[in-house]
């Protein structure tokens, strides 16, 4: 297969969390990374992954990025359009979803997520993030989650500093207490590489890097002590199919 001259961190990012949904997944996409990762999906090798979007599309199919969940390109190519409450009510909260795919700007070692505040104090934050949208309830209840984000110290934290969407909670057993219906994070796919919840402790392990990435490039880039996978392998470069497609969605 022939191979692109290059790929950026970012556009690397994308197609490692493109590959990880499946053919005929029902994926619940929140904008961003996670919608251009879906979409990229949907025009490779899942044509048909199911896109529902939190403002009631299910099925869509935009020939370019959505703006918004509200983007009316979202409602024109979908197979069908349901209200909010049926959304949550009939298909996120029973468990019909297969996959939720989020981002992130704060992410801890046990997969919890903040888009709320930054800093310590919620009525008056260093920042004041979108906030929580649909994600607690995607995080909740989706079979299982997905995360894309950018690796970096500011966003890995040791602790998060509110937990909007829960991961692994404290750990095992934590997603059970709380009654949540879904498994939690499967995996997260970040500009340096892929981490997976260990079967046991749930603790994210870094078990891809991307080419030309170093663990401790990995390390440097994590608030934690980052735990690494003795079989730690590359990620398999972008092929020329992925990455036009790719560019052609970000373009048009």
């Amino acid at each position: 297969m022939t191979r692109p001259a290059h790929a950026s961190a970012g556009e690397m990012m994308t197609v490692a969390a493109a590959r990880a949904l499946k053919d005929g997944d029902r994926c619940f996409v929140g904008i961003g990374k996670p919608s251009t990762a879906a979409n990229l999906a949907r025009r490779t090798h899942a044509p048909r992954l199911v896109l529902v979007y939190e403002s009631g599309t299910i099925g869509a199919k935009p020939g370019r990025l959505p703006l918004s969940i509200g983007d009316g390109i979202l409602a024109e190519t979908a197979d069908t359009v349901v209200s909010v409450p049926e959304i949550f009510n009939y298909w996120l909260q029973p468990g019909r979803i297969d996959v939720g795919f989020l981002g992130a700007a704060q992410l801890d070692r046990f997969g919890n997520i903040n888009t709320t505040v930054i800093g310590d104090d919620y009525a008056d934050p260093r920042v004041r993030l979108p906030g929580a949208g649909g994600a607690p309830e995607i995080a909740a209840s989706c079979r299982e989650v997905i995360v894309i984000v950018t690796h970096s110290r500011r966003t890995f934290v040791e602790k998060v500093d509110f937990v909007t969407s829960v991961g692994f909670g404290a750990g095992p057993g934590d997603r059970e207490r709380h009654g949540l219906r879904g498994t939690g994070p499967r995996l997260v796919v970040t500009d340096l590489g892929v981490l997976a919840p260990d079967p046991e402790t749930c603790e994210l392990t870094l078990t891809h890097l991307h080419p030309g990435v170093t663990r401790d490039q990995a390390r440097a880039a994590t608030g934690w002590e980052l735990r690494i996978a003795t079989d730690l392998t590359t990620t398999e470069p972008p092929s020329e199919t992925e990455l036009s497609v790719l560019r052609a969605l970000e373009e048009a």
